[in-house]
């Protein structure tokens, strides 16, 4: 008969057990131990407290349905890979009512990289969760972490100036807008908007683009252009969260000097 100590001393070995899979960068173990922390199992906060955090790239991308923020992520992806570094990406989606799950499932969306052992894509459900992130969306990002992604990216749900969760978990943040989105653009200026450290204009080949970017540029200092569908100005875009976390690296008041004065 197995003791009430025993159990919980195989519950520990089992979750160090994980933990080490996870650090080991084994894709199930990643997976297994983010639900467990998606359920709140006591051991998945075990096995996270005994994780060892590196240096990842975390970077969130938010902004409105319909602006092509799944399509973008795609070819960061694409581009991040090509430098030969690992991409981890968590999507975050709105709950089924019925499941608790994710709906609209982003893995999906992102198929191309489906067969990419250096890729990994997880949607996350919000069950009920304000702020655009999952509950577990933060750990979830640590896991990632120990598991030697050199890349995180975080893609909120997709409602607009209320999604501000993201600012406290991601370095960078990077908003994704659409010409021809005009209410929804003004409501973002009240939020978002403010909080994100690079913009991005996406379909830039709409006849809107131009006047898009003008308009942005009075609140925002760093507006760039993208056709996510061809891949255009992507590699600006790496290269701006780049750049955005060499000055965060030397210290908050760099990067706020160079939102302050862009070149």
């Amino acid at each position: 008969m197995t003791t009430a100590g025993e159990q919980i001393t195989s519950g520990s070995e089992c979750m160090s057990a994980l933990a080490e899979q996870v650090k080991s960068g084994n894709i199930r173990a990643v997976s297994r131990l983010i639900s467990l922390l998606e359920d709140q199992h006591p051991g998945g906060t075990a096995a996270l407290r005994l994780l060892t955090r590196r240096q990842a790239a975390v970077i969130g991308i938010t902004g409105y349905p319909g602006a092509g923020k799944s399509t973008l992520i795609g070819q960061l992806i694409t581009t991040y890979r090509r430098l030969g570094l690992k991409v981890g990406v968590l999507a975050v989606d709105i709950s089924s009512h019925v499941t608790g799950g994710a709906l609209l499932g982003d893995r999906i969306r992102m198929q191309d990289h489906a067969l990419d052992h250096g890729v990994y894509i997880r949607s996350m459900a919000t069950r009920g969760r304000q702020g655009g992130l999952a509950r577990a969306t933060d750990r979830a990002k640590l896991v990632l972490d120990a598991a030697g992604y050199d890349v995180i990216l975080i893609e909120t749900i997709g409602v607009g100036q209320n999604e501000v969760d993201i600012v406290d978990v991601a370095q960078t943040v990077v908003a994704v807008v659409a010409p021809g989105l005009g209410d929804e653009v003004q409501a973002m200026k009240a939020g978002l908007l403010e909080m994100a450290h690079i913009v991005v204009v996406n379909k830039a080949d709409h006849p809107d683009a131009d006047a898009a970017v003008r308009d942005l540029r009075e609140w925002c200092p760093i507006v760039l252009r993208t056709v996510a569908t061809t891949g255009e100005g992507v590699s600006d875009l790496v290269a701006a969260i780049a750049e955005h976390r060499r000055l965060r690296d030397l210290g908050p008041g760099s990067a706020r000097a160079a939102m302050r004065h862009p070149n």
